[in-house]
């Protein structure tokens, strides 16, 4: 049985969808709306998790399985399981640690740890309350400030991050209409996106003004705390940069990721996949950043296998979007994905009981995973391949949602 922090409640968390059902009665209504809404008509937010449901397996028998583990590699580091919590801001906003707390539970489970930009503890923080316990990567954007973009991966590179996600979907963010129903158009107070504070303090003059946009001097970073747009989102894109290339990839690889897996996150189609190879990536990740940048685009499993079959195995694909299940894992394996990230249930899981309910979600989805790989005959990870998995004969028609009946 796991409590609510505040005790308001006795909950019995089964998997994770139950982490949701629970913060809604916990959470501020304009906090949860903004973690679980998502752009427009919210399709593809819906579609990123009913599409796996669009895929089957096809479980093999009389398999040796008294071995199994679910532990796999990224770039030779090793990991419990092929699950990580993918880079999303903000974390404080359901837990006052953090950030600290949700990188604790992956060092506790044994997986990666993806830190966004957009944190509301410091690349440092983080790295310090971790003691080295967990793999930590960092989660970067192309800023128009394109020296603070190389300080802040700079930062991370000293402070022992393993690896760099660049998130190139964000040029623009897509509107959630939940966000200015509800007034949701500023970072409340005392929270702060603390590295972009850091850097703003300590940026030294002069530094690398070759790579500084013309327009960056005259980004006003106060409006991420005081928006004059009617949602959030819209308020903090003006730090990005408008007029990206693929040579920022290349300027990012050779800048400042020399050393470390530089991963190119929000590749949706085979054309991205190429193009993103081609401009140095050591490895691309499908997503559609939650369903929270185009609605309308596919739903991110359903885009992986035209971008596996562009890489043609060249670099690891990883995925996030929709996974709510130990078969949703699978599944995405058994399409190419080496590994897949998961997001809003990790603040829900924050939500409802800190630190120890992102361990128990890790572990629920871990032991999910281990006993689909048993049951369908694969006893470790490199077991999983594509003849594991078919649409249905009859054209794939999605099944709605079974709803236990109430006893």
């Amino acid at each position: 049985m796991s409590k609510t922090k505040n005790n308001s409640a006795d909950i019995k968390i089964c998997n994770s969808s139950d982490y949701q059902l629970a913060a809604r009665s916990i959470l501020p209504k304009p906090l949860f709306e903004y973690l679980a809404s998502g752009t427009d008509d919210e399709q593809t937010l819906s579609e990123n998790e009913a599409s796996f449901k669009s895929w089957y397996l096809r479980p093999r028998v009389m398999k040796p399985i008294g071995s199994i583990s679910t532990a796999t590699t990224l770039f030779g580091q090793r990991l419990s399981m092929p699950v990580f919590i993918s880079p999303a801001g903000v974390h404080a906003l359901c837990d006052e640690e953090g950030e600290c707390a949700s990188a604790r539970a992956c060092g506790r489970v044994g997986t990666l740890f993806g830190l966004s930009q957009h944190a509301t503890r410091s690349i440092e923080q983080v790295a310090e309350a971790t003691q080295g316990k967990t793999n930590l990567w960092y989660q970067s954007y192309i800023l128009k400030d394109r020296d603070m973009t190389l300080r802040l991966v700079k930062r991370a590179a000293d402070a022992g991050y393993q690896g760099v996600f660049l998130t190139v979907d964000s040029v623009r963010f897509g509107y959630r209409e939940a966000d200015a129903r509800n007034g949701w158009n500023a970072l409340p107070p005392p929270h702060r996106l603390v590295n972009y504070d850091e850097e703003i303090a300590r940026k030294a003059p002069g530094s690398q003004k070759k790579w500084l946009a013309p327009e960056a001097s005259a980004v006003d970073k106060s409006k991420i705390y005081d928006g004059e747009e009617d949602a959030w989102d819209q308020n903090t894109e003006q730090l990005f940069e408008q007029n990206p290339t693929w040579e920022d990839v290349r300027w990012l690889k050779r800048e400042a990721c020399r050393d470390l897996p530089l991963i190119v996150k929000g590749i949706m189609t085979a054309e991205d996949a190429i193009e993103a190879v081609k401009a140095g990536a050591d490895g691309v990740m499908v997503s559609n950043h939650g369903g929270r940048g185009l609605d309308g685009a596919l739903a991110a499993i359903d885009a992986l296998p035209e971008v596996v079959e562009a890489v043609g195995g060249k670099v690891p694909i990883l995925l996030d979007g929709g996974i709510r299940r130990g078969t949703d894992v699978l599944k995405a394996l058994a399409l190419g994905a080496t590994a897949v990230g998961i997001g809003k249930p990790v603040f829900f899981a924050l939500g409802v009981g800190g630190e120890n309910a992102v361990v128990n979600l890790l572990e629920m989805i871990r032991r999910e995973t281990e006993a689909a790989m048993a049951i369908c005959g694969c006893e470790s990870v490199s077991d999983v391949g594509r003849s594991l998995i078919t649409r249905h004969p009859n054209g794939g028609g999605r099944v709605g949602r079974y709803v236990r009946s109430k006893l």
